[in-house]
This record gives structure tokens, sequence and C-alpha cells, in this order.
């Protein structure tokens, strides 16, 4: 007998797929029919005040909800399970030694391809002043708030060590939340079992109940995806789109280059998995992370595919992804090493290797201090140009695709992550120091 033909997939993925699509269309067709009819703008302005934008940011909310428990709870259970510091210091060395790997690889190679295409020659003046002016006001609105807090330097090593571990899960300093769940971890290893086993237990409930509260939101997210979408669609300039196609283009390519060349190798040859079977199963994550560009936003998803979809241990799992959601972020560095790059052509600015190489230096450093959240990135980015002689305000020529650019940097943040997690089981499985929790 035939299979049923259902027009609305059963599968959660895929009607997040649909909805991606369907968000996607609808709003490059409101966006044109504002350019050919700017009275149009106000009732697209109102659908996305009260209706889309709503709607998507009680998704993003249902999901931020649980990053700061569930990572709390995971970190520190994943390192009370893996029971032997040594085993600890060991496991950290090999997770943070590849993160800087992979992200030292993907500023490198988002680099070349700036040198190779070009994409910054060919600015006229004019364009430049008009960017500038267009997009100042909105550069300033996006990073107040996060440029003091960003970046890594001493102030940023010593609020690592929270004062007040509460205060700083109600800031959601996800640095200083995950120093105290490590040291918790750390701690309850040095528990006798009997006073360690309770604790234990309650800190496992609280991920597991964050778990479902992932689930809750994910059964809104085939309607609150392409709400998402359909904002950044619906806003995004068709006319500077056109002026800064060729730098899309190169920021898009590096991604996928990294996502399916540089991912797949590793996966392959490294940690001995399917490429094909590894992203047919990671896709949850990687629609979750296109649509809320967020790390932290996507952890939950990340942890619960992660185990029950890609066999990544409990231990492994609730050690690496927390750290990667914060720490990890080879998107970004590659997006900042073309974003640096480009606006020095742009202006004119010839950088020597000397200078190619800061760059790549401070990618690397900057990609650890910077938040998963949406835009994080802007303010790490104008470090890095003032550091190379390039105007830190000229980030603003490229603000009205750095919503696009900022879906594509999350997806590839995240399975950067889920990567290394799939290292670090198979590092221990042949080492033969794994033992299951």
């Amino acid at each position: 007998m035939p299979k049923k033909f259902r027009l609305y997939p059963k599968a959660l993925h895929n009607r997040i797929m649909l909805g991606l699509v369907v968000g996607a269309v609808a709003g490059v067709a409101a966006n044109l029919l504002t350019t050919a009819h700017p009275a149009a703008t106000v009732w697209v302005e109102r659908l996305i005040r009260y209706g889309t934008g709503p709607l998507g940011q009680i998704f993003l909310s249902l999901l931020f909800m649980t990053v700061v428990p569930l990572v709390f709870a995971t970190l520190s259970t994943g390192v009370a399970h893996l029971g032997d510091l040594k085993k600890l210091g060991r496991i950290g060395l090999k997770t943070f030694a590849f993160f800087c790997l992979l992200t030292a690889m993907a500023t490198i190679i988002g680099m070349a391809l700036v040198t190779a295409f070009q994409p910054g020659r060919g600015f006229s003046p004019d364009t430049q002043a008009r960017l500038l002016e267009n997009y100042q006001g909105e550069l300033l609105k996006k990073t107040q708030g996060v440029r003091e807090q960003q970046g890594f330097n001493i102030e940023t090593l010593v609020r690592i060590v929270p004062s007040n571990p509460l205060a700083a899960m109600v800031n959601m300093d996800m640095l200083a939340v995950i120093c105290f769940a490590l040291l918790v971890g750390a701690a309850l290893t040095r528990l006798r079992a009997e006073r360690q086993k309770p604790l234990l237990n309650v800190l496992e409930a609280l991920a597991d109940l964050m778990i479902v509260l992932v689930d809750f939101a994910m059964r809104l997210a085939p309607f609150a995806v392409p709400a998402l979408i359909f904002n950044a669609t619906a806003r995004f300039g068709v006319e500077l789109l056109e002026k800064l196609l060729s730098y899309v283009l190169v920021v898009f390519g590096g991604y996928i280059l990294f996502l399916l060349g540089v991912y797949s190798l590793l996966l392959w040859g490294v940690s001995r998995r399917n490429p094909l079977t590894f992203f047919r199963k990671a896709m949850p994550i990687m629609v979750t992370a296109f649509s809320t560009s967020s790390s932290n936003a996507t952890l939950p998803t990340t942890i619960k595919v992660s185990e029950e979809e890609l066999d990544i241990p409990p231990d492994i799992a609730g050690f690496v992804l927390p750290l990667g959601a914060t720490m990890n972020m080879n998107g970004t560095a590659l997006y900042e090493g073309v974003t640096v790059l480009f606006l020095a052509q742009v202006f004119g600015v010839s950088l020597t290797l000397g200078q190619q190489a800061l760059v790549v230096l401070l990618s690397v450093l900057m990609a650890i201090g910077t938040a998963g959240v949406p835009g994080a990135s802007l303010p790490m980015i104008m470090l890095v140009l003032a550091a190379v002689g390039v105007r830190p305000e000229g980030i603003a020529i490229i603000l009205g695709v750095d919503r696009i650019l900022d879906m594509g940097r999350t997806v590839l943040n995240v399975t950067g992550d889920v990567v290394t997690a799939t290292y670090i089981t198979r590092s221990e499985t042949r080492s033969g120091r794994r033992t299951e929790a």
C-alpha cells in the first residue's frame, strides 16, 4: 500500500525546515513589496511588531530560560561523573586545544578567501559615506551594553571567578557560571559516595527537567522559526545586498567550506564518524542555531540531540557542549577574519603579514570572550579593526547584512561544539580511559 502523502511533514526537523523556507520567502516578498510601495512599510512593521516579532521572542525566551540551569546542572554533573580530576584536566586540555585549532583554522580560511576574491574593492567614497551614515546609529544601539563586557583581558579573567554565583546566573555571565559549575563538579568528586549521590540526583533531575522544557519550546519551533526568519528577511535591504553581495557570498562560502569540508574531514578522519549520518542527525541543532542566532539558546537542543541521536556520552556532552557554547566560536572567528580584511580593502588599508597574523591571534582570543547571543561579535570586530589600523566605525557598513550572517556563523559555532564532542568521545574510547558514568 503506498505511503500516505503528507502536505505537512511529520518529523519535527522537517516541519522546522519547511517553516524556515516559508518564512524566508514571505520575508523577501514583504521586502520587495515595501520597496515597490513604501506605504506598505507601515503594515509590514506592524506585523513584525505585533505578530511575528513577539512570537519569535517568546520562542527565544523559552529557550533562554533553560540555559543557565542546564549549563550548571550538565557541566557540574559531567565533571563529577568524570571522577578523577586528572582525567578532567586531560579532557579539558584536549577540548580547549581542539577549540583553539578549529578557531584558528576558521580565521585563516576566511582571510584566505578575502585575499583571493577581493570583495572590498570597488566601493566608491559616496557609497562608503552613505552606508556609514545609515547604520552608525544602529551600530551604537547594538553594541551598547556589550562593548564593555566583551573581550578577553585581565578584567575578563578576574570576572571568571564569581564573587556572587547567583548574580552571575541572573546576569547570564556564562564564563562565571561555567567556572562555578566546574568548581562544584570538581568538589563533588571529593565527597564520599553517600554524600555525593543525593546532590548528583538533584542536579541530574534538574538537567532532565530542562530538557523537558526544551521539548515544550520545540513544539513552538515550526511556527516561531518562520517568524524569526520573516523578521530578518522583511527588513533586509535589497539595495544594500547588491552593494555587499560579494562580501556576503565570501562569508557564506567560508561557512559552507568549513562546515562541509573541514568538519567532514575531521569527522571521518579523527572521530571515525560518517559525515552524512552526522549532519542528518544534527539537522535539528543546525536549524535551531540558524533561526535563533544564539549558541546559548541552541545549547539545550544541542545537548539533547547529541546524547539521544549522536551517541555522545552524557558526561562528555555535559562537559564539552556548555564550554563550547561560550568558548568555541569557529563561525564567529571566520566571520571576523573576513570582515576585518574586507573593511581594510574598502578603506584602502593594506595589512602586512604581521598584521594579518595579529588578526588571527586576536580573533582566537576574542572568540573566547564573545557571548553566545545575537550580535555579540560586533564589539569584538571593532577592537580587532582598531588594533590593525582600520576605522572601527567602518563596521557600520556591514551592519545591514549582519543578521543573516549571524545566523550562518551560529550554525558553524554549534556544529563545531558537537564535532569536538565526537572527537573527545573517540579519543577517550580509543585510549581505553573512557568509563561509563
